[in-house]
């Protein structure tokens, strides 16, 4: 995880009535406590909590007014829990308090892993190997994410089956227009054609991450190894291909878009990591699937799921309580997100 940075007033935590609720509700927690608060991520504040008995990792709520189904930690909670003893790695969760009186929000406990997240698409750090390596990791931890049998881990009810892309269009449209603070012709226009070319519903139904990639995946400390994927709080039942979808949308991106690192213009091959068409043909021959119909509406949708997420963080900033003291910035990449994706549906449409 990132460094800790100076606390604000978002960043803060009631620390002894944090502890005090915690001793006896978490087997050997004992205070004083230290709580910091990790500088990645935009969503739910995140904090490194030590202790004398051991260190842990907090995430809460935002506190302020919440978008309706936003922010759900309890789902977090549930899924990583449900998860435990699966090919999918997660942290192990210790504790959800749904009491918003704690310390002001909802949150949950869970262990701190010690690992590697990259946080640079590109992994400047890594040798050839070392990059095919990783990201071969990254597409067997996919495909064994949409291949984790729901009713067994006990999420049969964890969201709707069917109609997903049409489901998440009308949920991510209105929370766009919930937050939008001014007209962008190219998130209008966007919306405009995702909602003409919906597509039929196939059938196909698992449990998806719904941010998945390379900075939410921990890594083992000398190994390309996954040994913890987080932030699961978009997780639902879904359409396995919108996970795809979505880390391909993001290695096409620039190499600095906000908090996301692409790969616009690199030669991936030069360096050692797979081309779009070979990560998607890896992830196909691990999931049985003979071809991808739609790909240019599964990656225009990413496109604007994304920008309709970075609008409700601008939302936040603007009414004073994002997580990231950085959030109102990244407004100004919400237009050429959605300029992206309309030239994806120029070049890519069948």
């Amino acid at each position: 995880m990132s460094e800790v940075k100076t606390p604000s007033v978002v960043d803060q935590l009631d620390t002894e009535k944090l502890s005090a609720y915690l001793r006896g509700r978490v087997a050997g927690f004992d205070g004083p406590v230290q709580a910091n608060k990790f500088s990645g991520g935009q969503s739910n504040p995140t904090f490194k909590v030590e202790t004398d008995a051991g260190t842990y990792v907090l995430r809460r709520q935002p506190p302020g007014r919440l978008l309706k189904s936003a922010h759900a930690v309890d789902r977090e909670f549930r899924v990583m829990q449900a998860l435990a003893n699966s090919d999918v790695p997660v942290p192990r969760v210790l504790h959800l308090c749904e009491d918003r009186e704690v310390i002001g929000s909802m949150f949950y406990l869970m262990e701190y892993c010690e690992g590697r997240i990259f946080w640079d698409a590109a992994l400047p750090e890594l040798n050839n190997s070392e990059r095919s390596a990783v990201y071969e990791e990254m597409n067997r931890v996919l495909a064994a994410l949409h291949s984790v049998d729901i009713d067994a881990v006990g999420l049969t009810d964890y969201g709707r089956p069917g109609n997903y892309f049409e489901r998440q269009f009308e949920r991510w449209q209105g929370q766009y227009r919930a937050s939008e603070l001014q007209t962008i012709g190219t998130m209008d226009q966007l919306i405009q054609w995702l909602g003409a070319h919906l597509p039929e519903d196939d059938g196909r139904v698992s449990l998806v991450h719904g941010d998945y990639r390379l900075d939410n995946i921990m890594f083992h400390p000398s190994e390309p190894r996954a040994i913890a994927v987080l932030d699961w709080e978009l997780s639902t039942l879904g359409h396995p291909l919108a996970d795809l979808a979505y880390q391909c949308m993001q290695l096409r991106m620039p190499a600095d878009s906000g908090n996301i690192s692409g790969l616009m213009g690199v030669d991936r091959r030069a360096i050692g990591i797979p081309t779009e068409r070979e990560y998607v043909s890896q992830y196909c021959k691990r999931t049985g699937i003979e071809r991808i119909d739609n790909w240019a509406f599964y990656l225009a949708f990413s496109f604007f799921r994304l920008a309709a997420i970075i609008q409700g963080v601008v939302k936040r900033a603007h009414d004073g309580n994002a997580s990231s003291k950085d959030a109102a910035k990244l407004g100004a990449f919400i237009g050429p997100l959605a300029a992206l994706a309309l030239d994806v549906i120029e070049k890519e449409s069948d």
